[in-house]
């Protein structure tokens, strides 16, 4: 194999020095492209601890988008800080790993918001990528907002947790809220819906703001990273209003593959197998992992890994 590349880069991305982390064997290797969740999220700390097994046949690239982490600096003006600019960052930094790493292609890999952000990249400019893998897939954010809190409501009425019942009652059925940053309170008064319970078998991945305590940030970055959980969300999370993929996008010109979890809350894989479902591309796949949650690479990430290599032979392509 030839070289191997651990390296973190700032890159120009839509007018700002945006960080990414470089990972692999072999230079050589296909490029796989990580986009994480939030919005607000930074996946270098969970891909530190958890994509060793893809960095045998992938270099990794795993970005932190415009806000978050190492890329905090390129938060303001939020003004510019929308959906559709993300996106063309998205297709920005494709084009920088394509010419660093001389590939025609790459494979684009979405978590939750990474979702997203990869669907809409991938509908404006599939000829840039291999194939799309999306884990923890959303559809109809608001919708799956709705679903969450009536699954959220019955579950605290089932364990008799009245107190929470009330205060979910008072929050009231998004969307909207007032507050934006109510809406990962009212998920997050159901752990079944956080991955932190599904049975004495199961064990999820931590989540943020612990993707940040790793070598690779500063503890100021560490700091100004939680801040961005909350300040990027506020951002990029009300726009998403209007967003449905079973209408909006009907069609992908590039192989598709679902990943799901088993313990995946209903609220998000009810609409992802629909959109699946109604969905038209050159292939496509339903992945069920049996022991994750939202978030297959970090919950079974040798699986992950392992289905990952089992797609270069089919979509490498030119």
């Amino acid at each position: 194999m030839i070289g191997s590349v651990a390296e973190i880069v700032d890159v120009p991305v839509g007018g700002h020095d945006q960080a990414i982390l470089l990972r692999g064997v072999s230079t050589e290797a296909p490029v796989l492209l990580f986009l994480e969740g939030g919005p607000g999220g930074t996946g270098i700390g969970r891909i530190r601890n958890s994509g060793q097994d893809l960095e045998q046949d992938f270099v990794v690239a795993t970005w932190d988008q415009r806000g978050t982490g190492k890329s905090y600096d390129a938060l303001e003006p939020t003004s510019t800080l929308t959906v559709d600019q993300v996106v063309e960052d998205t297709l920005e930094v494709t084009e920088y790993l394509r010419g660093r790493f001389d590939e025609q292609k790459i494979y684009l890999v979405g978590s939750s918001w990474g979702t997203i952000l990869g669907t809409l990249a991938v509908q404006r400019s599939p000829e840039l990528f291999h194939a799309y893998v999306g884990t923890g897939q959303m559809v109809d954010p608001f919708e799956t907002d709705q679903l969450m809190y009536a699954e959220s409501l019955k579950d605290a009425k089932t364990r008799g947790d009245n107190d929470m019942a009330t205060a979910l009652q008072d929050l009231g059925e998004p969307p909207p809220y007032r507050n934006t940053l109510d809406y990962p309170v009212a998920i997050a008064s159901n752990p079944k819906l956080m991955n932190f319970q599904h049975g004495s078998d199961y064990s999820a991945s931590s989540e943020y703001p612990s993707s940040l305590f790793v070598g690779e940030y500063t503890l100021l970055e560490q700091l100004r990273g939680m801040a961005a959980i909350a300040e990027t969300f506020n951002a990029l999370y009300p726009p998403l209003s209007g967003t449905d993929f079973r209408t909006d996008v009907p069609t992908l010109d590039v192989p598709v593959y679902l990943v799901e979890g088993r313990h995946e809350a209903a609220g998000r894989e009810t609409l992802a197998r629909e959109w699946y479902d109604l969905l038209a591309a050159p292939s496509k796949n339903y992945v069920q992992f049996a022991d994750s949650g939202h978030t297959p690479p970090f919950d079974e990430p040798g699986h992950f890994a392992r289905l990952m290599s089992d797609l270069l032979p089919g979509t490498k392509g030119p």
